[in-house]
């Protein structure tokens, strides 16, 4: 379940999910929250610029943002740096994303814009689009992760051995107060790739491995050529930084 801290302003008691709804509905805050969706801070003008509006805009659109609870604020010096408040509203965000955005035909051309989106982004603090989707899909065909419920992954018989090898604690993982392995709908895929602390581990493993890197300015990621010949042989993907 989804907790968010009450809405101040204009809190619905009766039903408070109109709250949120109303903050997210406008397309200032909107695009706000999109851009914090890679998991990285920034600061208020950083925000203005990629909403399009002036820095008084985005103030109170920022100030409304933390009423909401959907953001947090922190100090460094002279600046303050902005982010969302957690995992729950980066999946939120994704999962209203999924069923906000028609299906597009396999055959359909991307805008340049947004191509590298598509192929291969953040989620906060995990894996998405059409390399995360694939990635998930690999892992389950090998047996190292197996649906359970409705919304949930959980290690095959030989998953801890496999994510060992890669360098990760699994054990350590469970650890966590946050969900081990969640299924997340990607938006731009209308399948699951992996999130909770297990995809968040991943993300960071392979950005630590040199597989992927992050581009400047943008959620999306690149494949880099090391990593291409590596998820070829690790997870049998043909990828490159064009596609898959």
């Amino acid at each position: 379940m989804l907790h968010f801290p009450r809405y101040t302003r204009t809190m619905n008691t009766t039903y408070p999910i109109a709250a949120i709804g109303e903050l997210i509905g406008d397309p200032t805050r909107s695009a706000i929250l999109v851009a914090l969706l890679d998991g990285r801070a920034r600061t208020a003008g950083e925000l203005a610029l990629t909403a399009n509006v002036s820095a008084q805009s985005a103030s109170g659109h920022l100030s409304k943002l933390l009423d909401g609870g959907l953001l947090t604020v922190s100090s460094t010096g002279r600046h303050r740096y902005y982010a969302l408040a957690g995992p729950d509203v980066a999946h939120a965000l994704e999962a209203l994303g999924a069923i906000a955005t028609k299906p597009r035909a396999s055959t359909a051309a991307r805008p340049p814009t947004t191509s590298d989106l598509y192929l291969a982004r953040t989620c906060y603090d995990h894996l998405a689009g059409r390399m995360a989707v694939e990635l998930a899909g690999s892992l389950q065909k090998s047996g190292v992760l197996q649906i359970t419920g409705a919304r949930d992954f959980e290690l095959g018989k030989h998953g801890s051995r496999w994510f060992a090898n890669l360098g990760i604690d699994v054990d350590q993982l469970r650890r966590s107060r946050r969900c081990f392995a969640r299924q997340c709908i990607d938006w731009t895929e209308r399948r699951p790739h992996l999130a909770g602390v297990l995809g968040a581990a991943l993300c960071s493993r392979l950005i630590a491995l040199g597989w992927i890197a992050r581009r400047q300015h943008t959620r999306a990621l690149r494949i880099t050529d090391r990593g291409a010949k590596e998820f070829r042989t690790v997870f049998g993907l043909s990828v490159s930084a064009e596609g898959l």
